[in-house]
């Protein structure tokens, strides 16, 4: 029997970019947009919290773009993500948007990809126009081990993976780079890793997903059977027993501010820098835009996991006309009014600036 054509299949392939927290996800998605190759692609971004940040940093058109955003995308949205692929679908064929060549699911980083493949796999209807692309799962090479260790989804995110792209890989040594990719051989044996340095991948990531669609079922579903029997490797300190509540399991919560004010730039960092040292293990995730007293017309953009915070970048305008400072945590067993009362205390905030929008959780 001769070998598959992957060409045949001409349904639209959707390619799940998951991974933890912090892992980059967003920085390889804004290099992969910028591939000629993609140009017909439309990208669908979940995120977790209150505040959406992500979507305002991410380099697509507003009709490539759609935000689900009311609830973590492996427990609430399913549904919507199912009537978001329908629409992007009906659009294109009746000529309303650009013909679709492909979709990318960005997950939120506390995302377990298997329900989301589940839910893709179940719907018939929609398996007739779309197909599973694959799932490319980023791995952080600074907090990777520790994380895969700490939390089941990292672990989940890995074991599911058509391709483990490890990045931040400039800011570590070799050694500590072969030791974490010594770790994700013995987690997914027979998954492919690939290096990104700031987000550069070298090869056309998604066009070398497999395309066989005779084996695409079969494919996932050995994936999904991996991701169950996954605990069994990752580690003697990974939690068990998730079911998509992570709030409730593991103390992971995420809450926002809103801040009316500019900020002083000077006492903002001194608050960066207590928060980091003395919170820095269980701030899962810190990202936020900032409108500093300095320059009120050109943001900073703000990342931070855990102990590390990346320099801040510096936008040429305002990404929409929302020009408040937005702040976004995702942390483990800190309180809300810890932070606020830090920002008051350390960042010389005024508590009447502050808005605090409703707390989220996953």
């Amino acid at each position: 029997m001769s070998a598959p054509d992957p060409t045949s299949d001409a349904r639209i392939p959707v390619t799940i970019l998951t991974g933890f927290l912090g892992s980059g996800k967003t920085t390889v998605l804004n290099r992969l947009l910028r591939q000629p190759s993609l140009a017909g692609a439309a990208v669908i971004v979940n995120e977790f919290g209150a505040v959406g940040l992500d979507h305002l940093l991410i380099e697509a058109s507003e009709e490539q773009f759609t935000l689900l955003d009311n609830g973590c995308v492996c427990c609430t949205v399913r549904g919507d993500l199912v009537a978001t692929l329908k629409e992007l679908d009906r659009k294109s064929q009746a000529g309303e948007t650009t013909p679709l060549s492909q979709v990318i699911v960005e997950t939120t980083g506390l995302a377990d990809p298997a329900p989301i493949l589940h839910t893709l796999m179940a719907e018939a209807e929609l398996m007739t126009r779309f197909r599973i692309g694959g799932v490319v799962t980023t791995v952080d090479v600074v907090n990777g081990a520790a994380t895969l260790a700490r939390h089941s989804e990292a672990a989940k995110q890995v074991a599911v993976a058509d391709r483990l792209l490890i990045t931040k890989t400039d800011l570590v040594s070799n050694e500590a780079l072969g030791d974490l990719q010594h770790h994700l051989e013995h987690l997914a044996p027979a998954v492919e890793q690939t290096i990104a340095r700031n987000g550069e991948v070298e090869l056309d990531l998604l066009a070398s997903l497999p395309a066989d669609a005779a084996s695409d079922v079969a494919r996932i579903a050995g994936r999904l059977e991996a991701a169950d029997h996954h605990d069994h490797a990752c580690g003697p300190d990974c939690h068990h027993g998730h079911d998509h509540h992570h709030d409730t399991h593991h103390g992971i919560r995420s809450f926002s501010f809103i801040i009316d004010k500019p900020v002083e730039w000077s006492a903002f960092t001194r608050w960066l820098d207590y928060v980091a040292a003395l919170k820095g293990e269980n701030l899962l995730r810190f990202k936020a835009i900032v409108r500093t007293t300095d320059d009120p017309e050109r943001p900073l953009v703000l990342h931070g996991v855990q102990h590390v915070f990346h320099p801040p970048a510096r936008l040429d305008r305002w990404p929409s006309a929302d020009r408040r400072t937005r702040l976004v945590f995702i942390v483990r067993d800190i309180e809300r009014e810890t932070i606020a009362r830090t920002l008051v205390k350390f960042a010389a905030i005024d508590a009447a600036s502050i808005a605090t929008p409703a707390l989220a959780a996953a």
